[in-house]
């Protein structure tokens, strides 16, 4: 099996501006990155066209460490999509450098479903994750000069909320110490760094409307609490100009090409473990005003990218998917179903059967939200053709509709099965209007409960000392209204990221609360889950180098 880089080069790319113009996109209106990429004007998404056509998101079971496989659906629906003649669009995050260097290797698809130019969308692609760790530590720059230049006046911070931020995954930096030396070299203080997905700046580019609601935003963050205990916001130093200048290119969305060379749009990307898990709201509904049928999707299970695309994305931009996918694969209902890990590869019925649970879980879920659901089963090599029929039996008894996915060997032929069903299923029975798990009227911890609770399935959820005087501070400062954005492991609806399946009699520990003003979001820390990750122990950077000239280990 030739590897996800080998299939990318072999593909013959057309020039931008073609595939721009297969769905009427402007190529005057096009910013050229190279001839395969382009950033895209927000201002050509329209309103009139977007509530015509049809958005799918793609979610997926708890996943396993090796993933299930969302963005390989997502694009493989999109190919199989535009097989039987429907003009589809896919709107996907950016990977980040972190995962990229770290564990997967890569997260632009696989197979024949990828989008491409996959090392450049992989690495650098537009340099808009470099803007937004640009952005995000030249506040904390400003605010440590502002704390510096003003102490003699009198002005001092009793609490500093702003962090650091880099793309790179390294847990020495999750706490650091700032300022130490001479008096010249600032204040000394206690700060440390998330990675770039977890920005506050990511959440405010993926949620914006236009550039004046980027900066309002900006204006907004909330930095800290000042020695007389007033909040202490981006617009109190006079810079959130100088922020957008910085973010002016990133706000557009970008404009690259699929495997079979159908167009794709790709901004924004935050994670959904330790973020909100989401492409930009600007990228979806460009995409939704040229194509009749979007697939985005959301990160890690439906527990948690799901969630959130509903209890804040659509929340908060208006959009209303006509259906959900929910990714499905053997080896994650094995081991959600007892088989240790060295053994999901193997058949296993009655492990497969057990695993279920955590399917039928996320089903409930999804159509609590008022979704039709079908699941994708998406195949891999060691799959049997009994396994597939268990789950297509199951799905049957379960009322919902379901398809195998081959896109990975095929690309879109080996997703025409899930295309029609989707297509179909849209025609005969779309999703009902969203139903969101808490209004925005109720109580952070309230809003906590209902998530922990009906989502997740805990018996409870307890707060940390920490957790409860930020529950304070935003009842002081009356933002009790914002949705709230969960941290948590991805491998699990509880807190442990070893209770597989569906955990029973367990409570959500929320350990700390992040305010994001500027987003307009509150998040939960929850268990020990981490905003800067670390590297395992034998990271993908080994296997990631340069051979005469090209690039290999991205896979």
């Amino acid at each position: 099996m030739k590897t996800d880089i080998e299939i990318a080069r072999e593909t013959v790319l057309q020039p931008i501006e073609t595939v721009a113009g297969k769905i009427g996109i402007p190529n005057e209106c096009l910013e050229h990155y190279g001839k395969y990429i382009a950033k895209v004007p927000e201002s050509l998404a329209n309103d009139e066209q977007i509530r015509k056509h049809h958005l799918i998101l793609v979610t997926a079971i708890t996943p396993t460490k090796a993933g299930i496989g969302k963005t390989t659906v997502s694009v493989g629906l999109s190919l199989g999509m535009n097989k039987i003649g429907k003009k589809a669009v896919v709107a996907l995050r950016e990977p980040s450098l972190g995962p990229c260097f770290g564990m997967k290797g890569g997260a632009a698809g696989g197979g024949y479903a990828q989008v491409l130019p996959m090392d450049k969308i992989n690495l650098h692609f537009t340099g808009d994750f470099h803007a937004i760790t640009s952005a995000h530590n030249m506040i904390a720059a400003m605010l440590d000069n502002y704390i510096y230049q003003h102490r003699d006046e009198g002005f001092a911070m009793r609490e500093v909320l702003w962090k650091r931020v880099l793309d790179v995954n390294d847990r020495n930096l999750r706490q650091v110490v700032t300022g130490l030396g001479a008096k010249t070299n600032g204040v000394t203080m206690e700060s440390g760094f998330d990675i770039t997905p977890a920005s506050e700046i990511m959440a405010i580019l993926c949620l914006s409307r236009d550039a004046a609601d980027l900066r309002r935003r900006i204006e907004n963050i909330l930095l800290g609490t000042t020695i007389d205990g007033k909040p202490f916001y981006v617009k109190d130093m006079g810079v959130a100009g100088a922020i957008c200048v910085l973010l002016q290119d990133a706000l557009h969305p970008n404009l690259v090409q699929t495997t079979e060379n159908t167009p794709a749009l790709v901004h924004g990307g935050p994670f959904a473990n330790i973020a909100h898990g989401c492409n930009s709201i600007l990228a979806t509904k460009l995409a939704l005003t040229y194509g009749d049928y979007v697939i985005t999707e959301a990160g890690f299970g439906a527990d948690l990218g799901a969630e959130k695309f509903f209890n804040i994305k659509c929340r908060k931009s208006g959009l209303q998917p006509s259906l959900t996918v929910l990714v499905a694969t053997t080896q994650g209902l094995k081991m959600h179903g007892g088989v240790p890990l060295d053994g999901i590869k193997l058949p296993n019925r009655e492990g497969l059967v057990k695993g279920m649970e955590n399917l039928d879980k996320h089903i409930r879920n999804l159509q609590g939200f008022g979704q039709t659901v079908v699941v994708c089963f998406n195949r891999f090599a060691t799959d049997t053709d009994e396994e597939i029929d268990l789950c297509r039996a199951h799905c049957a008894e379960m009322g919902v509709g379901f398809a195998v996915n081959n896109a990975f060997n095929e690309g879109g032929e080996g997703a025409v099965e899930l295309a029609r069903l989707v297509v179909d299923t849209i025609a005969s029975k779309p999703s009902m209007p969203l139903s969101f798990t808490y209004p925005d009227e109720a109580s952070i911890e309230e809003k906590a409960e209902a998530v922990c609770r009906s989502i997740y399935g805990a018996d409870n959820v307890v707060f940390a000392p920490a957790a409860k005087r930020m529950i304070e501070k935003i009842r002081e400062m009356g933002i009790s209204h914002f949705p709230i954005c969960i941290a948590k492991t991805q491998y699990s609806f509880s807190a442990d990221q070893k209770a597989y399946g569906v955990p029973k009699g367990f409570t959500i520990s929320i350990r700390d609360i992040v305010i994001n003003c500027g987003a307009e979001l509150i998040v939960l820390i929850a268990g020990d889950i981490m905003r800067m990750p670390g590297l395992p122990k034998s990271p993908q950077a080994e296997r990631i180098d340069i051979v005469d000239g090209e690039i290999v280990g991205l896979s």
